[in-house]
């Protein structure tokens, strides 16, 4: 299956080298796996599992233990995300190597912005055997 955005049949429908042009404030906030954080996917492609996407964390939203089976990009637009090994606030990028393990939390919340080449592997809580996929 080709890479496509989800919520926007318009675009998925135009000819397989034409450019998309996606209207991020149109498309609906989706749940996830966890509880308190919502996404909007920009592009999956799941033939390889590859995602971009926007997460919203309400205030003390916790993403339990995973693992990033690919590496993982995070750049943060609002607020913070936390984890054992730092804290990564407004205008600050981050990014896992493949294997790395962790679990992350947003005090006060969080807009972010996440390119990942595979989906997470979770290892705890409610996640665990789910991905960060919105559920259907």
């Amino acid at each position: 299956m080709p890479a496509v955005t989800p919520h926007a049949d318009h675009l998925n429908e135009l000819p397989p080298l034409a450019s998309r042009y996606v209207d991020v404030e149109a498309l609906p906030w989706q749940p996830t796996a966890s509880e308190g954080i919502t996404m909007k996917v920009l592009l999956s492609e799941p033939e390889t599992g590859l995602l971009t996407a926007l997460f919203k964390w309400e205030p003390g939203a916790r993403l339990y233990k995973h693992e990033h089976v690919e590496i993982e990009q995070t750049y943060v637009l609002e607020g913070s995300i936390v984890d054992a090994e730092g804290t990564a606030s407004v205008g600050n990028f981050s990014w896992r190597p493949k294997g790395n393990q962790h679990e992350a939390w947003s005090p006060d919340g969080a807009l972010v912005f996440c390119f990942f080449l595979k989906p997470n592997k979770f290892l705890e809580g409610p996640s665990a055997g789910k991905d960060l996929l919105p559920e259907e």
